[in-house]
């Protein structure tokens, strides 16, 4: 596959990813989740593992990572994610996302926007390595669980 026929946005996978540890520093995610405690006034760190799959026409498999995750006073959610898309035929993708999350209407809904790379040294995935990828999509804190939408940009 070359970059010539790889299309501008193309979804390029679609994730469903459940939310599997985190880790607190001095602020309880749960309790401002359910706005039981205010967010702390230089606003909370926390690290939160996760696990699920990607699947699309041209990449499927299982994903895993951590996002080092920023809330900020303004209750803006600032993502630095790292972590590996396992393909299905056993090749592993670095995968690399920053970007933002919102909260929405509802309380324990976030709306999600990802700018996104992948890379990787397996010549049969090499074509993903100059992709610039955007992913959007909600996280619900209430169930733990992630869907976004990759398209290349």
């Amino acid at each position: 596959m070359t970059l010539d026929s790889i299309s501008t946005r193309e979804m390029l996978y679609e994730a469903r990813i459940n939310l599997t540890n985190v880790i607190e520093f001095g602020a309880s995610m749960d309790a401002l989740v359910s706005q039981q405690s205010a967010l702390p006034p230089e606003g909370a760190r926390f690290d939160v593992a996760f696990d699920g799959t990607v699947s699309g026409s041209r990449l499927a498999g299982t994903v895993a990572g951590v996002d080092y995750l920023y809330v900020r006073a303004d209750r803006r959610l600032q993502l630095h994610i790292h972590g590996v898309i396992a393909t299905n035929d056993g090749t592993n993708i670095s995968f690399f996302a920053d970007g933002v999350a919102m909260p929405g209407a509802q309380g324990h809904l976030l709306e999600l926007r990802e700018n996104v790379m992948l890379t990787t040294s397996s010549e049969a995935y090499s074509w993903v390595n100059p992709l610039q990828i955007w992913g959007s999509g909600t996280v619900d804190l209430q169930a733990m669980e992630i869907r976004v939408r990759a398209h290349i940009a």
